[in-house]
């Protein structure tokens, strides 16, 4: 069932591979603060550095995310952000960017209320080269893991720190792209990873599979990246840049002329961390 087509995602890693670097991976919410900020945004990430964007497609209730996260979907939903719009944004960035992946990241709800086809074709056609669907279990690879891996879109996993021997199997079985490893139990931007713990659970996993391995939740820092990055294939950054949109709005939650340029300065603070 597996499309074994190289698709963005496997060139990239591949090319971070033979340079010897991990990846920085960031995250931002499709229409936060606002549809014309958000594509500012996302046009300048893979100038700031950024190797593989994550897009979130905001959902009304994120249930694995922090309040951060949490904030920033329910401001893109006020801005009527939506699926639609989404899509559009990816394909207004291949436009102009025809290499850098993008992952889209959420709930099974609104994918489901757009339609499992009709998404995933419109994914596919837009740009998009894989998805990670927090709440679709293995057990229900029929529903859209499948489908979408036969339109050569990565279908990512995340694993856990209670991902025990027996699990992974499971989750690795129709894994493609990368494999996304959650630092720490709970929501994102809760708590800090403890850089040692993560190393060996990245070792224990990479032991089972030859997909490259990235670690995401509580990484907001450059020195933490860099830690984490050296026992990892890449790191993801969510929570840190969603805050960064947060604390650059005016009293009335409107973007100012410095929040596309205050997220950007910080992901290349995070990616010359990676790169030195």
């Amino acid at each position: 069932m597996k499309n074994n087509t190289t698709n963005r995602i496997d060139a990239r890693f591949a090319a971070l591979k033979s340079q010897k670097r991990a990846a920085l991976v960031t995250f931002i919410s499709a229409g936060d603060p606002d549809l014309a900020t958000s594509e500012k945004i996302l046009h300048g990430l893979p100038g700031a550095g950024a190797d593989v964007i994550e897009l979130g497609m905001p959902f009304s209730d994120p249930m694995a995310d922090g309040p951060a996260i949490q904030m920033s979907s329910q401001r893109a939903l006020k801005g009527g952000q939506n699926m639609i719009k989404t899509l559009e944004m990816v394909r207004r960035f291949r436009k102009a960017d025809a290499e850098t992946p993008i992952v889209l990241m959420g709930y099974y709800n609104p994918i489901y209320v757009y339609g499992n086809e009709r998404f995933l074709d419109d994914a596919k056609a837009a740009g998009v080269d894989g998805l990670i669907v927090v709440d679709v279990p293995p057990e229900a690879d029929e529903e859209l893991c499948l489908p979408a891996m036969e339109r050569g879109l990565n279908f990512i996993r995340l694993a856990t720190p209670t991902t025990d021997a027996k699990r992974l199997p499971a989750v690795l079985k129709n894994t493609s792209g990368f494999l996304y490893y959650v630092s720490i139990t709970g929501i994102t931007g809760a708590a800090a990873p403890v850089v040692n713990d993560v190393h060996k659970e990245v070792t224990r996993i990479k032991g089972q599979t030859a997909l490259p391995v990235v670690v995401g939740f509580g990484v907001r820092t450059g020195p933490q990246a860099k830690a984490i990055a050296e026992g990892a294939d890449g790191v993801v950054v969510g929570s840190a840049l969603v805050q960064t949109i947060e604390k650059t709005l005016d009293s009335k939650g409107a973007p100012t002329a410095t929040t596309a340029e205050a997220v950007l300065d910080r992901v290349k603070e995070l990616s010359s961390a990676l790169r030195s």
